[in-house]
């Protein structure tokens, strides 16, 4: 099964350090938050990677090169500048995702959710990894229940950007700008969705005192 990283976005939220380095080269514990990804898929198993960029993405290429030197191929799916959120970033991807179903991560994440769990099928259109709703996101955004993930009702967890996904999904779907939680909460009317709850470490580093936060908890455990 292939992997997509999603490494497009501008990190607004970073600035000013994401004005001269792309958020996916930002470093916590001594080395690229992308890496950490890259690190954890690698050793999970997953050895074919697909990489999207926009923001300064020469310099991502130029760091991470082909995979190699971490077990891994990566190609690249270029998008310019102003990135075609994840929807639409994916839905570029799909050329170099193929045919088979795949899994794709936010690049702004840590975590140290156990990917070799994912290398299997979703029985639907998609299935999604869920956590506890952090401090920052309190409202959440889709229940679980019996299994599939639902809009409303019933307790409300957050999506971790963590997802495996069906190219169907994206059928019908024209090249361009577009989210995929339209497509996502579609799907989940239809029960084509499912999910599970991790309680599990896991950090959306968004923010500059959220990396900080995250290189002294990694830069600890060294």
């Amino acid at each position: 099964m292939k992997a997509m990283i999603l490494a497009a976005g501008r990190g607004e939220r970073m600035r000013p350090l994401t004005d001269h380095t792309p958020k996916p080269l930002l470093q916590a514990g001594g080395k690229a938050l992308i890496e950490h990804l890259i690190e954890a898929l690698a050793a999970a198993g997953f050895r074919e990677l697909v990489i999207n960029h926009a923001h300064l993405g020469e310099r991502i290429e130029a760091a991470l090169g082909d995979g190699g030197r971490y077990g891994v191929q990566i190609a690249w799916s270029r998008e310019v500048e102003g990135a075609l959120e994840t929807g639409g970033g994916i839905h570029r991807a799909l050329p170099l995702l193929g045919d088979a179903p795949f899994l794709a991560i936010n690049g702004d994440i840590w975590t140290d959710y156990p990917f070799a769990r994912l290398h299997r099928a979703p029985d639907r259109l998609a299935h999604l990894v869920l956590i506890d709703n952090p401090p920052h996101h309190p409202q959440g955004d889709f229940t679980l229940q019996n299994g599939l993930v639902r809009p409303e009702g019933g307790p409300r967890l957050t999506f971790s950007g963590i997802g495996l996904y069906r190219p169907e999904l994206f059928q019908g779907c024209q090249p361009g700008k577009f989210p995929l939680a339209p497509l996502l909460r579609a799907a989940m009317h239809q029960d084509a969705v499912s999910g599970e709850h991790y309680q599990g470490n896991w950090m959306d580093v968004g923010t500059p005192e959220r990396l900080a936060a995250l290189d002294r908890d990694l830069s600890g455990r060294r």
